[in-house]
């Protein structure tokens, strides 16, 4: 059974979104009740909040304190198996951007993909079956800054996945990556209507970041109480 998720309306609590491209993880904690701000260092014109254009890891530096919370998602490009399998090279920001995280004293949340766990500490695996969406998109997400999640229990995966990229059979779920077909679909399963396909084959659903920043606001008002 899909996991209910508490709505904890509380538009004083601040959540930055760094690397935050089109704004999956922002939508899910703005569903959650936070106010969200997203930093990216390309522009982002589909991005339905608050945005600033910059670095990320500068930017957790020089202004994440002034925040509640901080998610970042660092490139995944870097440990993801397309990119391996065509040989390219991207650059690794997770140790930078932990560090960075780490230097505002505030709690945070770090997510990425399976390639990249032997970096990760700990991580919570949130997978699409969790939250009854038709795609399994396994992310990992550690935590710090004295912000923790439980694991979730994860479902059988029952319901047959299509191949990487490729069109979504009937009875299937999709595998929206690379230069997947069915962009309307993507965005009806994971939804981000707003979304083009640039978007959708990085972006983590709403839905898990509607669960942690459930979590969070109410660790956040638990504290404030």
């Amino acid at each position: 059974m899909p996991h209910t998720i508490p709505i904890l309306r509380s538009p004083a609590l601040r959540f930055l979104d760094t690397y935050c491209c089109q704004g999956g993880a922002a939508k899910g904690y703005s569903d959650a009740g936070a106010r969200v701000t997203g930093v990216d260092k390309d522009p982002q014109p589909r991005y339905p909040f608050a945005f600033i254009q910059g670095d990320a890891v500068a930017y957790i530096r020089e202004h994440g304190a002034e925040f509640d919370f901080i998610h970042a998602s660092p490139p995944c490009q870097h440990d993801s198996d397309c990119q391996r399998i065509q040989g390219r090279d991207h650059p690794d920001l997770i140790g930078p951007t932990r560090d960075a995280l780490n230097s505002t004293g505030r709690p945070w949340v770090m997510e990425n993909v399976g390639g990249a766990l032997p970096k990760l500490r700990e991580p919570v695996m949130l997978c699409g079956a969790m939250f009854g969406l038709e795609t399994y998109r396994h992310r990992y997400f550690e935590t710090g800054g004295g912000f923790t999640l439980h694991q979730p229990h994860h479902p059988a995966h029952l319901v047959p996945q299509a191949k990487m990229g490729r069109p979504v059979p009937p009875g299937f779920y999709g595998q929206y990556v690379g230069h997947f077909s069915g962009v309307q679909q993507a965005r009806d399963v994971m939804g981000v209507p707003w979304m083009n396909r640039d978007g959708i084959r990085e972006c983590i659903p709403p839905a898990y970041a509607q669960w942690i920043g459930a979590a969070a606001l109410q660790a956040l008002l638990e504290v404030a109480a």
